[in-house]
């Protein structure tokens, strides 16, 4: 089993699903103009005005993209 963890963008607000959804497809274009494979893209309401956009990449890419990518935050990611 990999180690993976979850680069996480926040947004609240009104406006937080579609902000997401945008800057979730920026990350897709990254990672294509990067060709990473094996990462997970994507984004999660958490609230009616709390939404994410994620990266699940592997331990070894997390130093180079969060010096890259600025994520706000990030945690280990485990599969259900």
């Amino acid at each position: 089993m990999t180690n993976r963890i979850k680069l996480i963008w926040d947004f609240r607000g009104q406006n937080a699903s579609p902000i997401a959804e945008h800057h979730a497809k920026h990350l897709s274009e990254y990672v294509i103009s990067e060709g990473l494979n094996n990462i997970i893209c994507s984004t999660e309401q958490i609230t009616p005005l709390h939404c994410i956009a994620f990266l699940v990449v592997e331990k070894e890419l997390m130093t180079v993209l969060r010096e890259n990518l600025k994520p706000h935050r990030g945690q280990i990611y485990t599969e259900i």
